[in-house]
């Protein structure tokens, strides 16, 4: 039977700890104060804030020379792997949770607003425009969804133009431009109408797993965490004098809202309930289906100003 070991640091008699001490804080002061001289204010601020938290976490943990390696190795490959349609830093943001505090930071609570959660690495300029009640799906596999809603200010009053972008992955977990063909399918944009109405078609949201088969997927291999993101639709909503919100819808019963969203993603007040049409069920605006089973939810949006 083996016996398990417990790294342990290598201690030192208390006065070389001392002066080892010293010599480290002696370090993080001298790149710190390097700083000093930058005209740019907050630049200087995120610097040297940025040196001592660093500075901080190596002394904490006492990195070791072989782990620090592995870290520009780790930071190397992600390089590699990002380009135009895959971005491997953003991942990693993610899955770290970065994203989401500086979220967080970012789009202060401001009355009934809607929460605002992760961009995600998918999204992309250009998607083409549809009319209201148009379809997104473009051709993606999945079963078709049925999302209305409207965009209305904290006051309660519409929106009228709001731009929505709206994209999401089909039912195999895989977005447009994960495919190798140059496809445009489960993403476009519409506008709210004068009382701030929209409505589309879209795809049932699926749960998937993010791209792991890069140094963040071993990663979260390495920590025992699941790549896997909880269900979701993504939304853009912007308009003139409101902050632009970023968000998801989740699907309420989605197994893996208890198991956890590999991005920390997913807010309560996003969750929202996609009712399962039974076959032949008359759609909203007469679409026929062919006998095909649907779904259909309701999001309404509330902006908030851009000064909040």
């Amino acid at each position: 039977m083996s016996e398990t070991v417990t790294p342990t640091t290598p201690t030192a008699p208390a006065g070389a700890a001392l002066e080892q001490s010293a010599r480290e804080q002696d370090l993080t002061d001298r790149v710190v104060a390097s700083f000093a001289g930058c005209e740019d204010a907050r630049l200087r601020q995120v610097m040297q804030s940025l040196t001592r938290h660093l500075h901080a976490f190596i002394r904490d943990v006492r990195l070791t020379e072989a782990e620090w390696d592995a870290a520009i190795a780790f930071l190397t490959a992600a390089r590699h792997l990002t380009d135009d349609k895959r971005q491997e830093f953003i991942l990693l943001s993610d899955v770290l949770g970065a994203s989401m505090q500086t979220i967080a930071v970012n789009n202060a609570a401001y009355k009934n607003a809607t929460e605002a959660t992760v961009f995600g690495p998918f999204f992309v300029a250009d998607a083409p425009e549809i009319p209201r009640g148009g379809d997104i799906a473009g051709g993606a596999a999945g079963t078709p969804c049925w999302v209305e809603g409207t965009v209305t200010d904290t006051d309660g009053r519409p929106v009228p133009g709001a731009r929505i972008e709206v994209w999401e992955a089909d039912e195999d977990g895989f977005y447009d431009v994960q495919y190798d063909d140059d496809r445009v399918a489960g993403r476009a944009w519409l506008t709210a109408d004068a009382q701030g109405a929209y409505a589309f078609w879209g795809l049932t949201p699926t749960p998937y797993p993010i791209p792991h088969d890069g140094p963040v997927g071993q990663l979260l291999a390495a920590v025992g965490r699941s790549p896997v993101r909880a269900a979701h639709l993504h939304f853009m909503v912007t308009a003139p004098g409101y902050r632009t919100l970023v968000t998801h819808i989740f699907v309420e019963g989605d197994p893996q809202l208890e198991i956890g969203d590999s991005v920390f993603g997913v807010k309560d007040s996003l969750i929202k309930r996609f009712e399962e049409q039974a076959p032949g069920t008359p759609t909203p605006d007469g679409r026929d289906l062919a006998g095909q089973a649907w779904a259909r939810t309701r999001f309404d949006i509330v902006l908030a100003p851009a000064t909040a």
